[in-house]
């Protein structure tokens, strides 16, 4: 029987550095990048089906009622959402899918496939969080403080999650986040159908040998 691939969902609070490391996880891995849905208009250069589906807010709401998303949620009066059956029939053909996604996101994909393998990105120090945040030059006084506070209160949903990856740099980060994935991929409630498998062929031999 195929083995299943695994959905590793990435996320943490802001400036934590999780869309670097997903990017670098990407350009080493053969891993499949879920791409979300959502109700905004493509920005200059995006393209449907690579950046976003893009969608109605008729089409996302009948999705909404058929079930059809993992998770999603209303931002600023958008819709964004990550389609159900494109990312388990991926992970069912056996491709190790990622979905860096924001923290209720993370939650939401939690209570409907519990198998997932949940990453939380920490920054190495508050201090250094503040940092990030301030060099990317797009933040006034006051939104820095807001989203300071705000990343001082997700840090709390660690617990939440299977594994925890402090980012001192994007290269160890990556290491750690691959040495999960070839953990995960050993775990025995994971492979035992091919254990069993295993077991049979080796009865088999012994009994015909």
């Amino acid at each position: 029987m195929k083995e299943k691939g695994l959905l590793v969902v990435i996320s943490g609070p802001s400036g934590a550095g999780k869309g670097t490391i997903c990017k670098a996880l990407l350009e080493k891995n053969d891993f499949w990048l879920s791409v979300s849905a959502t109700t905004r208009n493509p920005r200059v250069g995006e393209v449907d089906g690579t950046n976003y589906y893009f969608l109605s807010k008729e089409e996302f709401q009948n999705r909404i009622k058929s079930e059809g998303f993992l998770e999603y949620a209303e931002v600023y009066g958008n819709y964004y959402g990550t389609p159900k059956d494109s990312v388990l029939s991926a992970v069912d053909s056996g491709k190790d899918v990622v979905l860096e996604i924001d923290i209720q996101g993370a939650l939401q994909v939690k209570e409907t496939y519990p198998e997932g393998v949940f990453i939380f990105i920490l920054p190495p120090s508050m201090k250094e969080l503040r940092q990030r945040i301030i060099n990317r030059g797009s933040e006034t006084e006051e939104s820095l403080m807001t989203r300071f506070k705000a990343a001082y209160k997700e840090i709390n949903y660690v617990s939440k999650y299977n594994y925890a990856v402090v980012n001192d740099t994007v290269v160890e980060a990556v290491k750690k986040i691959e040495s999960i994935v070839i953990a995960e991929r050993c775990r025995v409630d994971r492979v035992k159908e091919n254990i069993l498998d295993s077991k049979e062929g080796i009865i088999h031999e012994q009994l015909y040998d």
